[in-house]
């Protein structure tokens, strides 16, 4: 059975919408950040002079809450750019664990209250105590 010209541009045209039908709904999730969430800014200094630090390893951590299953977890790690800007995106909101760990500088570690859909976390480090 032979496919006639006109089918097979149909069918070529079909699947070309199908693909651009779900590559829209993919740019379109992507921009859209779920509900109930907030994107986090976090800025981490240091010294008496608040430089920013460079390369400083930032851990969120939160606990996802189901409703059928045991709570879920979740644990992300993000490193400084060089002004010391660490951008995590969709964390629930609620209470969030913030650690940073930074080379030459004191460990820091504390939960904050996520309660904005934006937010901005500004975190100084302090220097490590001195060993004798």
């Amino acid at each position: 059975m032979a496919i006639s010209l006109a089918q097979r541009v149909l069918r070529t045209l079909s699947a070309a919408l199908v693909l651009a039908a779900a590559v829209g709904a993919q740019e379109a999730s992507k921009s859209e950040k779920p509900p109930g969430t907030a994107r986090l800014r976090i800025e981490v200094t240091a010294g008496d002079k608040n430089k920013p630090v460079d390369s400083a390893s930032v851990y969120v951590r939160y606990v996802e809450e189901r409703t059928l299953r045991k709570d879920k977890k979740i644990e992300m790690n993000v490193k400084t750019n060089k002004e010391g800007i660490a951008r995590v995106p969709d964390v629930p909101k609620g209470k969030v664990l913030i650690q940073v760990i930074a080379e030459g500088w004191k460990t820091f570690g504390r939960w904050y209250e996520v309660s904005a859909d934006e937010e901005v976390v500004k975190i100084k480090l302090e220097k490590p105590p001195r060993w004798y």
